[in-house]
């Protein structure tokens, strides 16, 4: 006779039978039960962190590099709460993830205890689709399966699974399946002819088109069937601003990105006449500006899409490569490329170019540099193919958690994690768990004491008066700060360095020995002084400057 399983056993058993084998927890009293089950289930590894956001970001970078979802454990809806914001970079950059988060017995929560609160509220602003409290430990597993198939859906979604006490200690719960997920569906014949007829006319009537790719169309099956489509037919290939992860580096299509500066994006459209989106928004602007647009699409441009997020990109392209005649077209492919080493005093460029010369075949970049890493994209475009993940949602402190669930999902690969100074405050803990699993990740945190990108947006918002207290609430110089001292008061191998020779010994030491390292980049701000006072006047001028012009300034700027 099969021996009786609890709530917790079953949900564990109907977990990794779906394929689920990862769960980065940060339990409390209330998933005692799930975590001593986690010791009858050999094939769930359990991933602690020491701080809710640290599991939440782990789970949208291990889903991104997996390619299938990982589970939270979290406390209650304050530990939910804890992890919102890089719930919501994951929920943005439509990440399938499923959280489990313990409640208060069924029985007990009439009582209006300490930690009581409305879970369910909580959840759906990072889990619209799917939010449900399991009611009796029978309908648990069936509760889960449900969430599970809701968030492998296209598009891949975050579903929250809310399990009272009770309902897991129960006896008598039972395993359940998921079922195979429907295929997705594929762009339709009218919606292929009209678009392919957009691409013909601008190419024979001196107009543009471009291709505006993100989410699964930044990969590589998708990446070259639409530089098949550029190559034949000279359509200008873009990707969204912030990628959910996005392959690149020599032998594969480069692709420009959409400029994180709204006036910089009217410039990369500006002789668009036919904007195609696969799997992507119409850009708009990341924040509302005084006098400026919001929507970024030009005035008389037309907006075509040819994927939704619901839809496989790979077969909705490969229709229209076949509308275009272009199967056998060749792709352009970057060429293999690296800066040389950069010598003398250390900045927040060099840095980029140390990345660039040193990224080891295979690697994972973790992007969450802000404005120091205006020249990563540059500096890293002809290196050994590599995957980039970024700040989907604009909520900071996801990259050092998303590094330790890249490294966990590929244990194989080596990752390097670019990390502003203020970002990295949010979510050090996760340079324990990083220490604690021994995890391949290399963290390059640039310490330029500053919240930079803020200091840039006081100027372009327009704000008057500025003073020396609004001022202070931008620098985070005052009490300095040292990562190198915290990494290793969190057992990773961490050090200064304040020259770009320093830089290039410290990351050949890092990436020929496994485990983790944190190098502390000390740099200047890269837009500073100056450049800052001068910046919001170029922007508002390039509307009236030639196209070449604005171009050349675009590519000084954010290349």
């Amino acid at each position: 006779m099969a021996k009786k399983m609890n709530g917790a056993q079953a949900l564990m058993k109907t977990l990794v039978d779906s394929g689920v084998d990862v769960c980065f927890t940060n339990p409390g009293t209330s998933e005692m039960h799930f975590v001593a089950a986690l010791d009858n289930e050999p094939k769930m590894r359990a991933v602690l962190a020491l701080f809710e956001g640290v599991a939440t970001g782990a789970a949208d970078g291990y889903a991104r590099m997996a390619d299938k979802p990982a589970a939270t454990l979290l406390h209650l809806g304050c530990g939910l709460g804890n992890g919102l914001a890089n719930l919501h970079n994951a929920r943005k950059g439509k990440v399938p993830m499923i959280n489990i988060v313990g409640d208060h017995a069924t029985y007990h929560v009439q009582y209006d205890a300490q930690l009581q609160s409305d879970i369910e509220t909580v959840a759906r602003n990072v889990s619209p689709e799917f939010v449900r409290t399991s009611q009796t430990t029978e309908a648990l597993c069936q509760d889960a399966a449900d969430a599970l198939t809701a968030a492998q859906t296209y598009p891949n979604k975050i579903s929250t699974l809310i399990l009272p006490a009770d309902v897991s200690w129960g006896e008598g719960a039972t395993p359940a399946a998921v079922p195979a997920l429907p295929a997705a569906p594929v762009a339709e014949d009218a919606v292929i002819e009209k678009i392919a007829k957009a691409i013909l006319s601008t190419k024979s009537g001196g107009k543009k088109t471009a291709l505006l790719l993100g989410g699964r169309a930044l990969r590589e099956p998708s990446l070259m069937e639409a530089a098949k489509i550029a190559a034949k037919h000279g359509v200008k290939l873009f990707a969204e601003t912030f990628p959910t992860r996005i392959e690149r580096g020599a032998g594969l299509p480069p692709v420009e990105r959409i400029a994180y500066l709204a006036e910089l994006v009217g410039v990369q459209l500006a002789d668009i006449k036919n904007l195609i989106t696969v799997d992507a928004k119409a850009p708009v602007s990341f924040f509302a500006y005084p006098g400026k647009k919001s929507y970024l699409v030009p005035d008389g441009c037309n907006l075509f899409e040819l994927a939704t997020p619901e839809q496989d990109t790979i077969k909705s392209l490969q229709k229209l490569v076949a509308a275009l005649a272009a199967n056998d077209t060749l792709p352009q492919l970057q060429p293999a490329d690296r800066p040389v080493r950069p010598k003398g005093k250390l900045t927040a460029e060099k840095v980029c170019k140390a990345v660039g010369h040193f990224l080891p075949d295979n690697a994972i970049i973790v992007d969450e540099s802000i404005t120091s890493g205006l020249m990563l994209n540059t500096m890293t475009a002809g290196a050994p193919r590599h995957d980039m993940l970024t700040l989907t949602g604009g909520a900071i402190g996801q990259g050092l958690p998303s590094a330790v669930g890249a490294a966990v999902a590929c244990p194989d690969r080596p990752v390097l994690a670019l990390i502003g100074d203020g970002s990295s405050m949010y979510t050090n803990q996760a340079l324990w768990t990083m220490a604690n699993e021994n995890l391949n990740v290399t963290s390059i945190i640039f310490n330029n004491a500053s919240y930079s990108v803020l200091n840039i947006e006081l100027e372009r918002v327009g704000a008057e008066s500025v003073g020396e207290k609004a001022k202070s609430q931008l620098n985070i110089g005052g009490a300095a700060l040292n990562f190198a001292q915290l990494a290793q008061g969190m057992g990773v191998h961490g050090t200064r360095i304040t020259t770009a020779e320093e830089l290039n010994k410290a990351l050949e030491y890092a990436l020929a020995h496994n485990g983790p390292n944190l190098i502390e980049v000390m740099i200047p701000e890269s837009l500073n002084g100056t450049k800052r006072k001068v910046l919001p006047w170029i922007l508002k001028s390039l509307p009236g400057l030639p196209l070449p012009l604005t171009r050349a300034l675009k590519k000084k700027l954010a290349p």
